[in-house]
């Protein structure tokens, strides 16, 4: 039996994506690069690089891991390079892209082997955060001003136009894809590339593929570029789960049971949004499942089982592969989760433990 907590990465609900994966890829041209800011847990790249073309990177050190780990395509991101970071990133890359003509200007002639992007702000996105929102007043997140893009547009050879949050509604995909044919059509003619970003929860139960190939592919052909997605939720989405077991439990107004895992160290972004994790369970019996820091606000959610919970119990925390392992911490030294694959044949393999040591070298 495996010690909890962990994360268990199932490569059979894996595969489920990267079908559909293929399916969009063939049908529409696109290619397709894995985005490492959601996802990075190279023990399934093996897997995933049959299915998908790259990567994309926000960083130095993503970019490293996507070239040595994973192979394919490389593209290369940051906000901002620093002149310490361009010689060794130009290195590793098959695109760069700059997210200001400044930066472009900056790295012009370190960067001239390479074919070079500029980020493109459309200045509105899909996102219902204002915190993930790139669009939001005053955004740092690319250049908007077709202008100022038209004079260094011999520098590049495509955009990349992140916009989409977990986007599942097509037709507002396909609006404001209009409306970036209708705002920046001049300087997409003169690009031979395009990506639009990730966030476009194609993989979601019920999503028209078929639809959003097609849409991908009229946009290509309109103005002759090779059109890349960056799915990250898109690919791991479901394909992956937070084992805990039940530490104690407690009624203080209302049934509590801890659990060895914490929402603060092991999945952040509940908390940055605001959100409730995911248990898949009905029944009479409401819990409210709690991680073990001694941040207050440390709670999965309330979830309703058909027995009431006891010391001892696992649970399986759904959905915990996006943004998770790629920003787990060591706050309050909870133990940090392994990291196991669920094969195939349903065997387990256990690809990465943590122990004091990595806590220890992690903060001196």
């Amino acid at each position: 039996m495996i010690q909890t907590p962990f994360y268990l990465i199932d490569r059979a609900k894996l595969a489920r994506n990267m079908a559909i994966m293929d399916d969009l890829r063939q049908a529409s041209g696109a290619k397709v690069l894995l985005a490492l800011k959601c996802f990075a847990t190279w023990g399934v790249f093996d897997q995933m690089r049959q299915h998908m073309d790259g990567t994309t990177s926000s960083s130095l050190y993503e970019l490293k891991l996507g070239r040595t780990r994973f192979g394919g395509e490389t593209h290369a991101y940051s906000v901002a390079w620093a002149d310490h970071e361009i010689a060794e990133a130009v290195g590793y890359a098959d695109k760069i892209i700059f997210n200001s003509i400044g930066q472009l200007e900056r790295f012009d002639n370190p960067s001239a082997s390479i074919a070079r992007g500029l980020r493109l702000n459309p200045r509105f996105s899909t996102s219902g955060f204002d915190l993930a929102d790139p669009a939001r007043p005053f955004s740092r997140l690319g250049e908007w001003d077709a202008g100022k893009i038209e004079r260094v547009i011999d520098k590049i050879s495509g955009f990349m136009i992140h916009y989409n949050c977990e986007n599942a509604d097509f037709d507002l995909f396909d609006q404001q894809l209009t409306r970036i044919e209708a705002e920046f059509g001049a300087l997409l003619h003169r690009l031979t590339w395009v990506s639009l970003g990730g966030g476009i929860h194609f993989t979601g139960e019920g999503y028209p593929v078929a639809r959003l190939a097609a849409r991908l592919r009229t946009f290509s052909e309109r103005f002759g570029v090779q059109v890349y997605l960056e799915p990250g939720e898109a690919a791991i989405t479901n394909a992956a789960t937070l084992e805990v077991t039940v530490l104690d439990v407690l009624n203080n107004g209302k049934d509590l049971a801890v659990v060895d895992a914490s929402v603060e160290a092991h999945m952040l972004d509940l908390l940055i949004y605001r959100l409730s994790g995911r248990i898949e369970t009905a029944g009479d019996h409401r819990f409210m499942i709690c991680g073990k820091s001694c941040l207050a606000g440390d709670v999965f959610g309330e979830f309703d089982f058909p027995a009431l919970l006891q010391v001892g119990d696992r649970l399986s925390i759904a959905d915990a592969a996006g943004y998770t392992m790629v920003k787990k911490n060591w706050f309050n030294g909870v133990k940090m989760p392994s990291i196991v694959i669920k094969e195939f044949d349903g065997s387990m393999t256990v690809v990465r433990e943590f122990g004091y040591a990595d806590f220890e070298g992690n903060l001196g």
